[in-house]
């Protein structure tokens, strides 16, 4: 009797040409040797998911090195002390030294909330711009591996430097350096590591990212409070050095993904990745006669020009509509998550607790997704998280106790974090390999373009919490709607080609079953 799930290359020649072609796909080998998540691609996925955790870590850095600090007057002052602004430099002090915080070192504290809300929302306007100009190396001339190297080195880099500062502009410059370089990050190292392993763990896999992120944040506070009174220059120094070290590890123990080798043709890198990553049991298999003989290798699909994928994704209807929904959505989502932390002093709690309760919260949101992602139907929590975070943001307006307000906030940001999480493996599911990073990559800009406007909202709440918290509210549960255009993935196969996509979605609408 036929074996009916014959391995790749056990199939006799002579037996029918729409055997051979199933034996030949891509998606069926990829299912077959690395389906499974072993220790070694679970170490890969670890390791490349450990970039979220310095990414997290400049995305909120200026929460203590931007933040205003607290002041008094001198005792033999007969000034009013009630807006800084308003008496004499010498009839008051700051509570700490100068250099904590560059508003106190580069006297910043009547520049105004446009000013001082610009000096954060350079660093997510060097992300957007970083976005545009690199989102699409990833799929054409780098691949996920060098991307997400050459990003996270850049980051570290002018971190250090920013470190070196001496006026503002120069710290202005170099943190826009920073965006731009770290923009690509979450998402190549998102998508390789999902691309690694088969469908069933790939949701999974995307999840150890979003551990990550949460304890990058979380780190923040406590080195703040470590380094407290001492120079802000500090904070950069501590988190940027060890993520240069990570760079460099990262380029020489990292495996590029073998679905990207795949379709840029390169075979013998595709070959020696697939066995890398392969369980030892089904390594023997890979033989180069299985190479040469059981997988094709589509000559169309070898050369992509810079700005090809962009062209894919902007000349199909179908690949229009998804990224637009998916876009509007993540403006919305990253409007909320970015800033919501920052509005935190706008709060009547205290700052560090806010920040620890703030990055602890997105813990259990990763977990919950990370247990629950094989039963989550992608569009309808989507929906829900959004406009429960817009409804609780607005809460947190009506209110005056301090203890409500964070509590309001938590569950607010908690159900933002949900959603943007969320967001990411959805978009992950609706676009083919050719394609997906730069999908991702284009939902990252949304993300950022929304988080550029978080800074300049959440200085405009220091003086009317709506301006803050109900505005991100509104815009988090209008954009959530958006996703009701999007078409359900949950449990679906990945695909790696426009025209693959496009046969299984008219099977589908046709009721054929193509699994």
């Amino acid at each position: 009797m036929t074996d009916p799930n014959p391995l790749p290359g056990d199939t006799p020649e002579s037996e029918s040409p729409r055997i051979v072609e199933q034996q030949l796909s891509l998606d069926d080998t990829i299912e077959r040797y690395i389906g499974n998540c072993g220790w070694i691609q679970f170490f890969q996925a670890t390791l490349i998911s450990f970039a979220y955790f310095f990414d997290a870590q400049q995305c909120f850095i200026s929460v203590f090195t931007d933040a205003e600090p607290t002041w008094h007057c001198k005792s033999l002052s007969n000034s009013p002390c009630k807006n800084i602004c308003r008496i004499p430099r010498d009839s008051w002090n700051w509570d700490l030294p100068a250099h904590t915080s560059i508003i106190s070192e580069w006297s910043l504290e009547c520049s105004g909330s446009v000013i001082t809300g610009l000096l954060a929302s350079t660093f997510y306007l060097g992300c957007l711009v970083g976005g545009f100009v690199l989102a699409t190396l990833a799929d054409s001339s780098l691949g996920r591996k060098n991307m997400l190297v050459l990003s996270c080195l850049l980051m570290s880099l002018s971190g250090v430097l920013t470190a070196l500062s001496t006026n503002v502009w120069m710290y202005t410059a170099l943190r826009f350096i920073s965006g731009f370089g770290r923009s690509t990050i979450t998402t190549c190292a998102l998508v390789l590591s999902t691309e690694l392993v088969g469908k069933k763990w790939r949701g999974n896999v995307g999840i150890i990212g979003f551990i990550c992120f949460p304890i990058g944040f979380l780190s923040l506070p406590g080195i703040a409070y470590l380094t407290k009174g001492s120079s802000w220059r500090l904070l950069y120094m501590w988190t940027c050095v060890p993520a240069v070290f990570y760079s460099v590890l990262s380029y020489f123990l990292v495996c590029e993904s073998p679905r990207w080798l795949y379709i840029k043709g390169r075979k013998e890198d595709f070959a020696k990745a697939l066995r890398s990553i392969s369980a030892p049991a089904k390594r023997s298999s890979l033989t180069d006669s299985f190479f040469d003989k059981c997988i094709k290798w589509e000559d169309e699909w070898l050369e992509t020009d810079l700005y090809s994928t962009i062209k894919i994704l902007l000349e199909k209807s179908w690949t229009l509509r998804r990224l637009a929904s998916v876009m509007v959505d993540g403006f919305g989502v990253g409007m909320s998550y970015y800033g919501m932390p920052l509005g935190l002093g706008n709060l009547a709690f205290d700052l560090y607790w806010s920040v620890v309760f703030n990055a602890f919260i997105e813990i259990p949101s990763t977990l919950l997704i990370f247990f629950l992602i094989g039963k989550l139907n992608r569009k309808f929590s989507i929906l829900g998280f959004a406009i429960l975070s817009g409804i609780f943001s607005l809460t947190c307006v009506l209110v005056r106790w301090k203890g409500m307000q964070i509590g309001l906030e938590l569950i607010s940001f908690f159900s933002a974090v949900t959603a943007l999480d969320l967001v990411m493996i959805y978009t992950l599911e609706l676009f083919p390999t050719c394609v997906r990073n730069s999908a991702v990559s284009m939902l990252r800009q949304a993300v950022l373009f929304g988080g550029l406007f978080g800074p300049v909202i959440a200085a405009a709440g220091r003086q009317n919490r709506f301006l803050s918290y109900g505005v991100f509210g509104i815009t988090i549960a209008v954009c959530g709607l958006f996703v009701t255009l999007l078409p359900e993935t949950r449990g679906r196969a990945f695909y790696d080609t426009i025209d693959e996509e496009e046969r299984k979605n008219r099977a589908l609408i046709d009721g054929v079953d193509t699994a």
